[in-house]
Parts: C-alpha cells; structure tokens; sequence
C-alpha cells in the first residue's frame, strides 16, 4: 500500500471515527466540524498529491510539504484559540454559578426573622 493510499484510508478512518462520536454525543458539533474538514483535506490532498504541487506554487511556496506543514501550524493554532475561548467561557460560568450557589446557601442558612407580629391572647395572670 503506498503512503498516499495509506493516508486516504487513515482520514477516512478517522472521519467515521468522528461521525460515531457525534452520534453518540461524545463531542459536539462545533469540535468535530473543524477535524472532518481537516481529514476530508488531507484526504484530498492523499488521492490527487499534484494538487498539493499546484497550491504550494499558487501560493509561492517551494516545497508542498511546507505548505501542508504551515497549514497544519495554523489550524492547531485556530483549534487552540477555540478551546481556549470556550475554557474561559465555561470559567466565567463557573464563577457566577459558584456566587449564586453560595449566595442561596446564605439566604438558607440566615434564621428568619418573624414576618409579622400576631396578636397573643392574654394569660390569666395577665387579666
């Protein structure tokens, strides 16, 4: 099997791998689309290896494996950025669910004073 084939059988592999985990709600959408698009990619660029040759010319680069180099570079960087926006996301939620939890603990813990005074009923040894 030639290197190129091997890499048309690993991304497609890896597609139905994702594919899985999406139906089984393993990860969402928003993470997986970004890798089917990567592995649908590379497939391409495994089943016709001139197309990599035309780009890296298109775009001036020397060598094709530079270009898919950088291009890998760019889009861990950009998977980053996107995780990285969600985690601060999630921790500013964490911080105002951790307030109002501990703001609900006090409001239950605090003893409650009496609403209203009702009238009491005199004793006998106040009449």
């Amino acid at each position: 099997m030639s290197g190129y084939a091997f890499a048309v059988a690993l991304c497609l592999l890896v597609v139905v791998s994702l594919v899985q985990l999406l139906r089984r709600r393993w990860i969402r959408e928003k993470y997986a689309g970004i890798w089917i698009i990567v592995a649908l990619g590379i497939a391409v660029l495994g089943a016709f290896p001139g197309l990599a040759v035309h780009v890296a010319r298109l775009v001036g680069v020397e060598i094709p494996a530079n270009l898919v180099f950088a291009t890998a570079v760019v889009t861990l960087l950009a998977v980053c950025i996107q995780l990285s926006v969600g985690v601060s996301q999630l921790d500013e939620r964490v911080r105002t669910l951790t307030e109002e939890v501990a703001l609900l603990r006090l409001e239950v813990r605090r003893p409650t004073a009496p609403a209203s005074s009702t009238p009491s009923t005199p004793s006998a040894d106040e009449a």
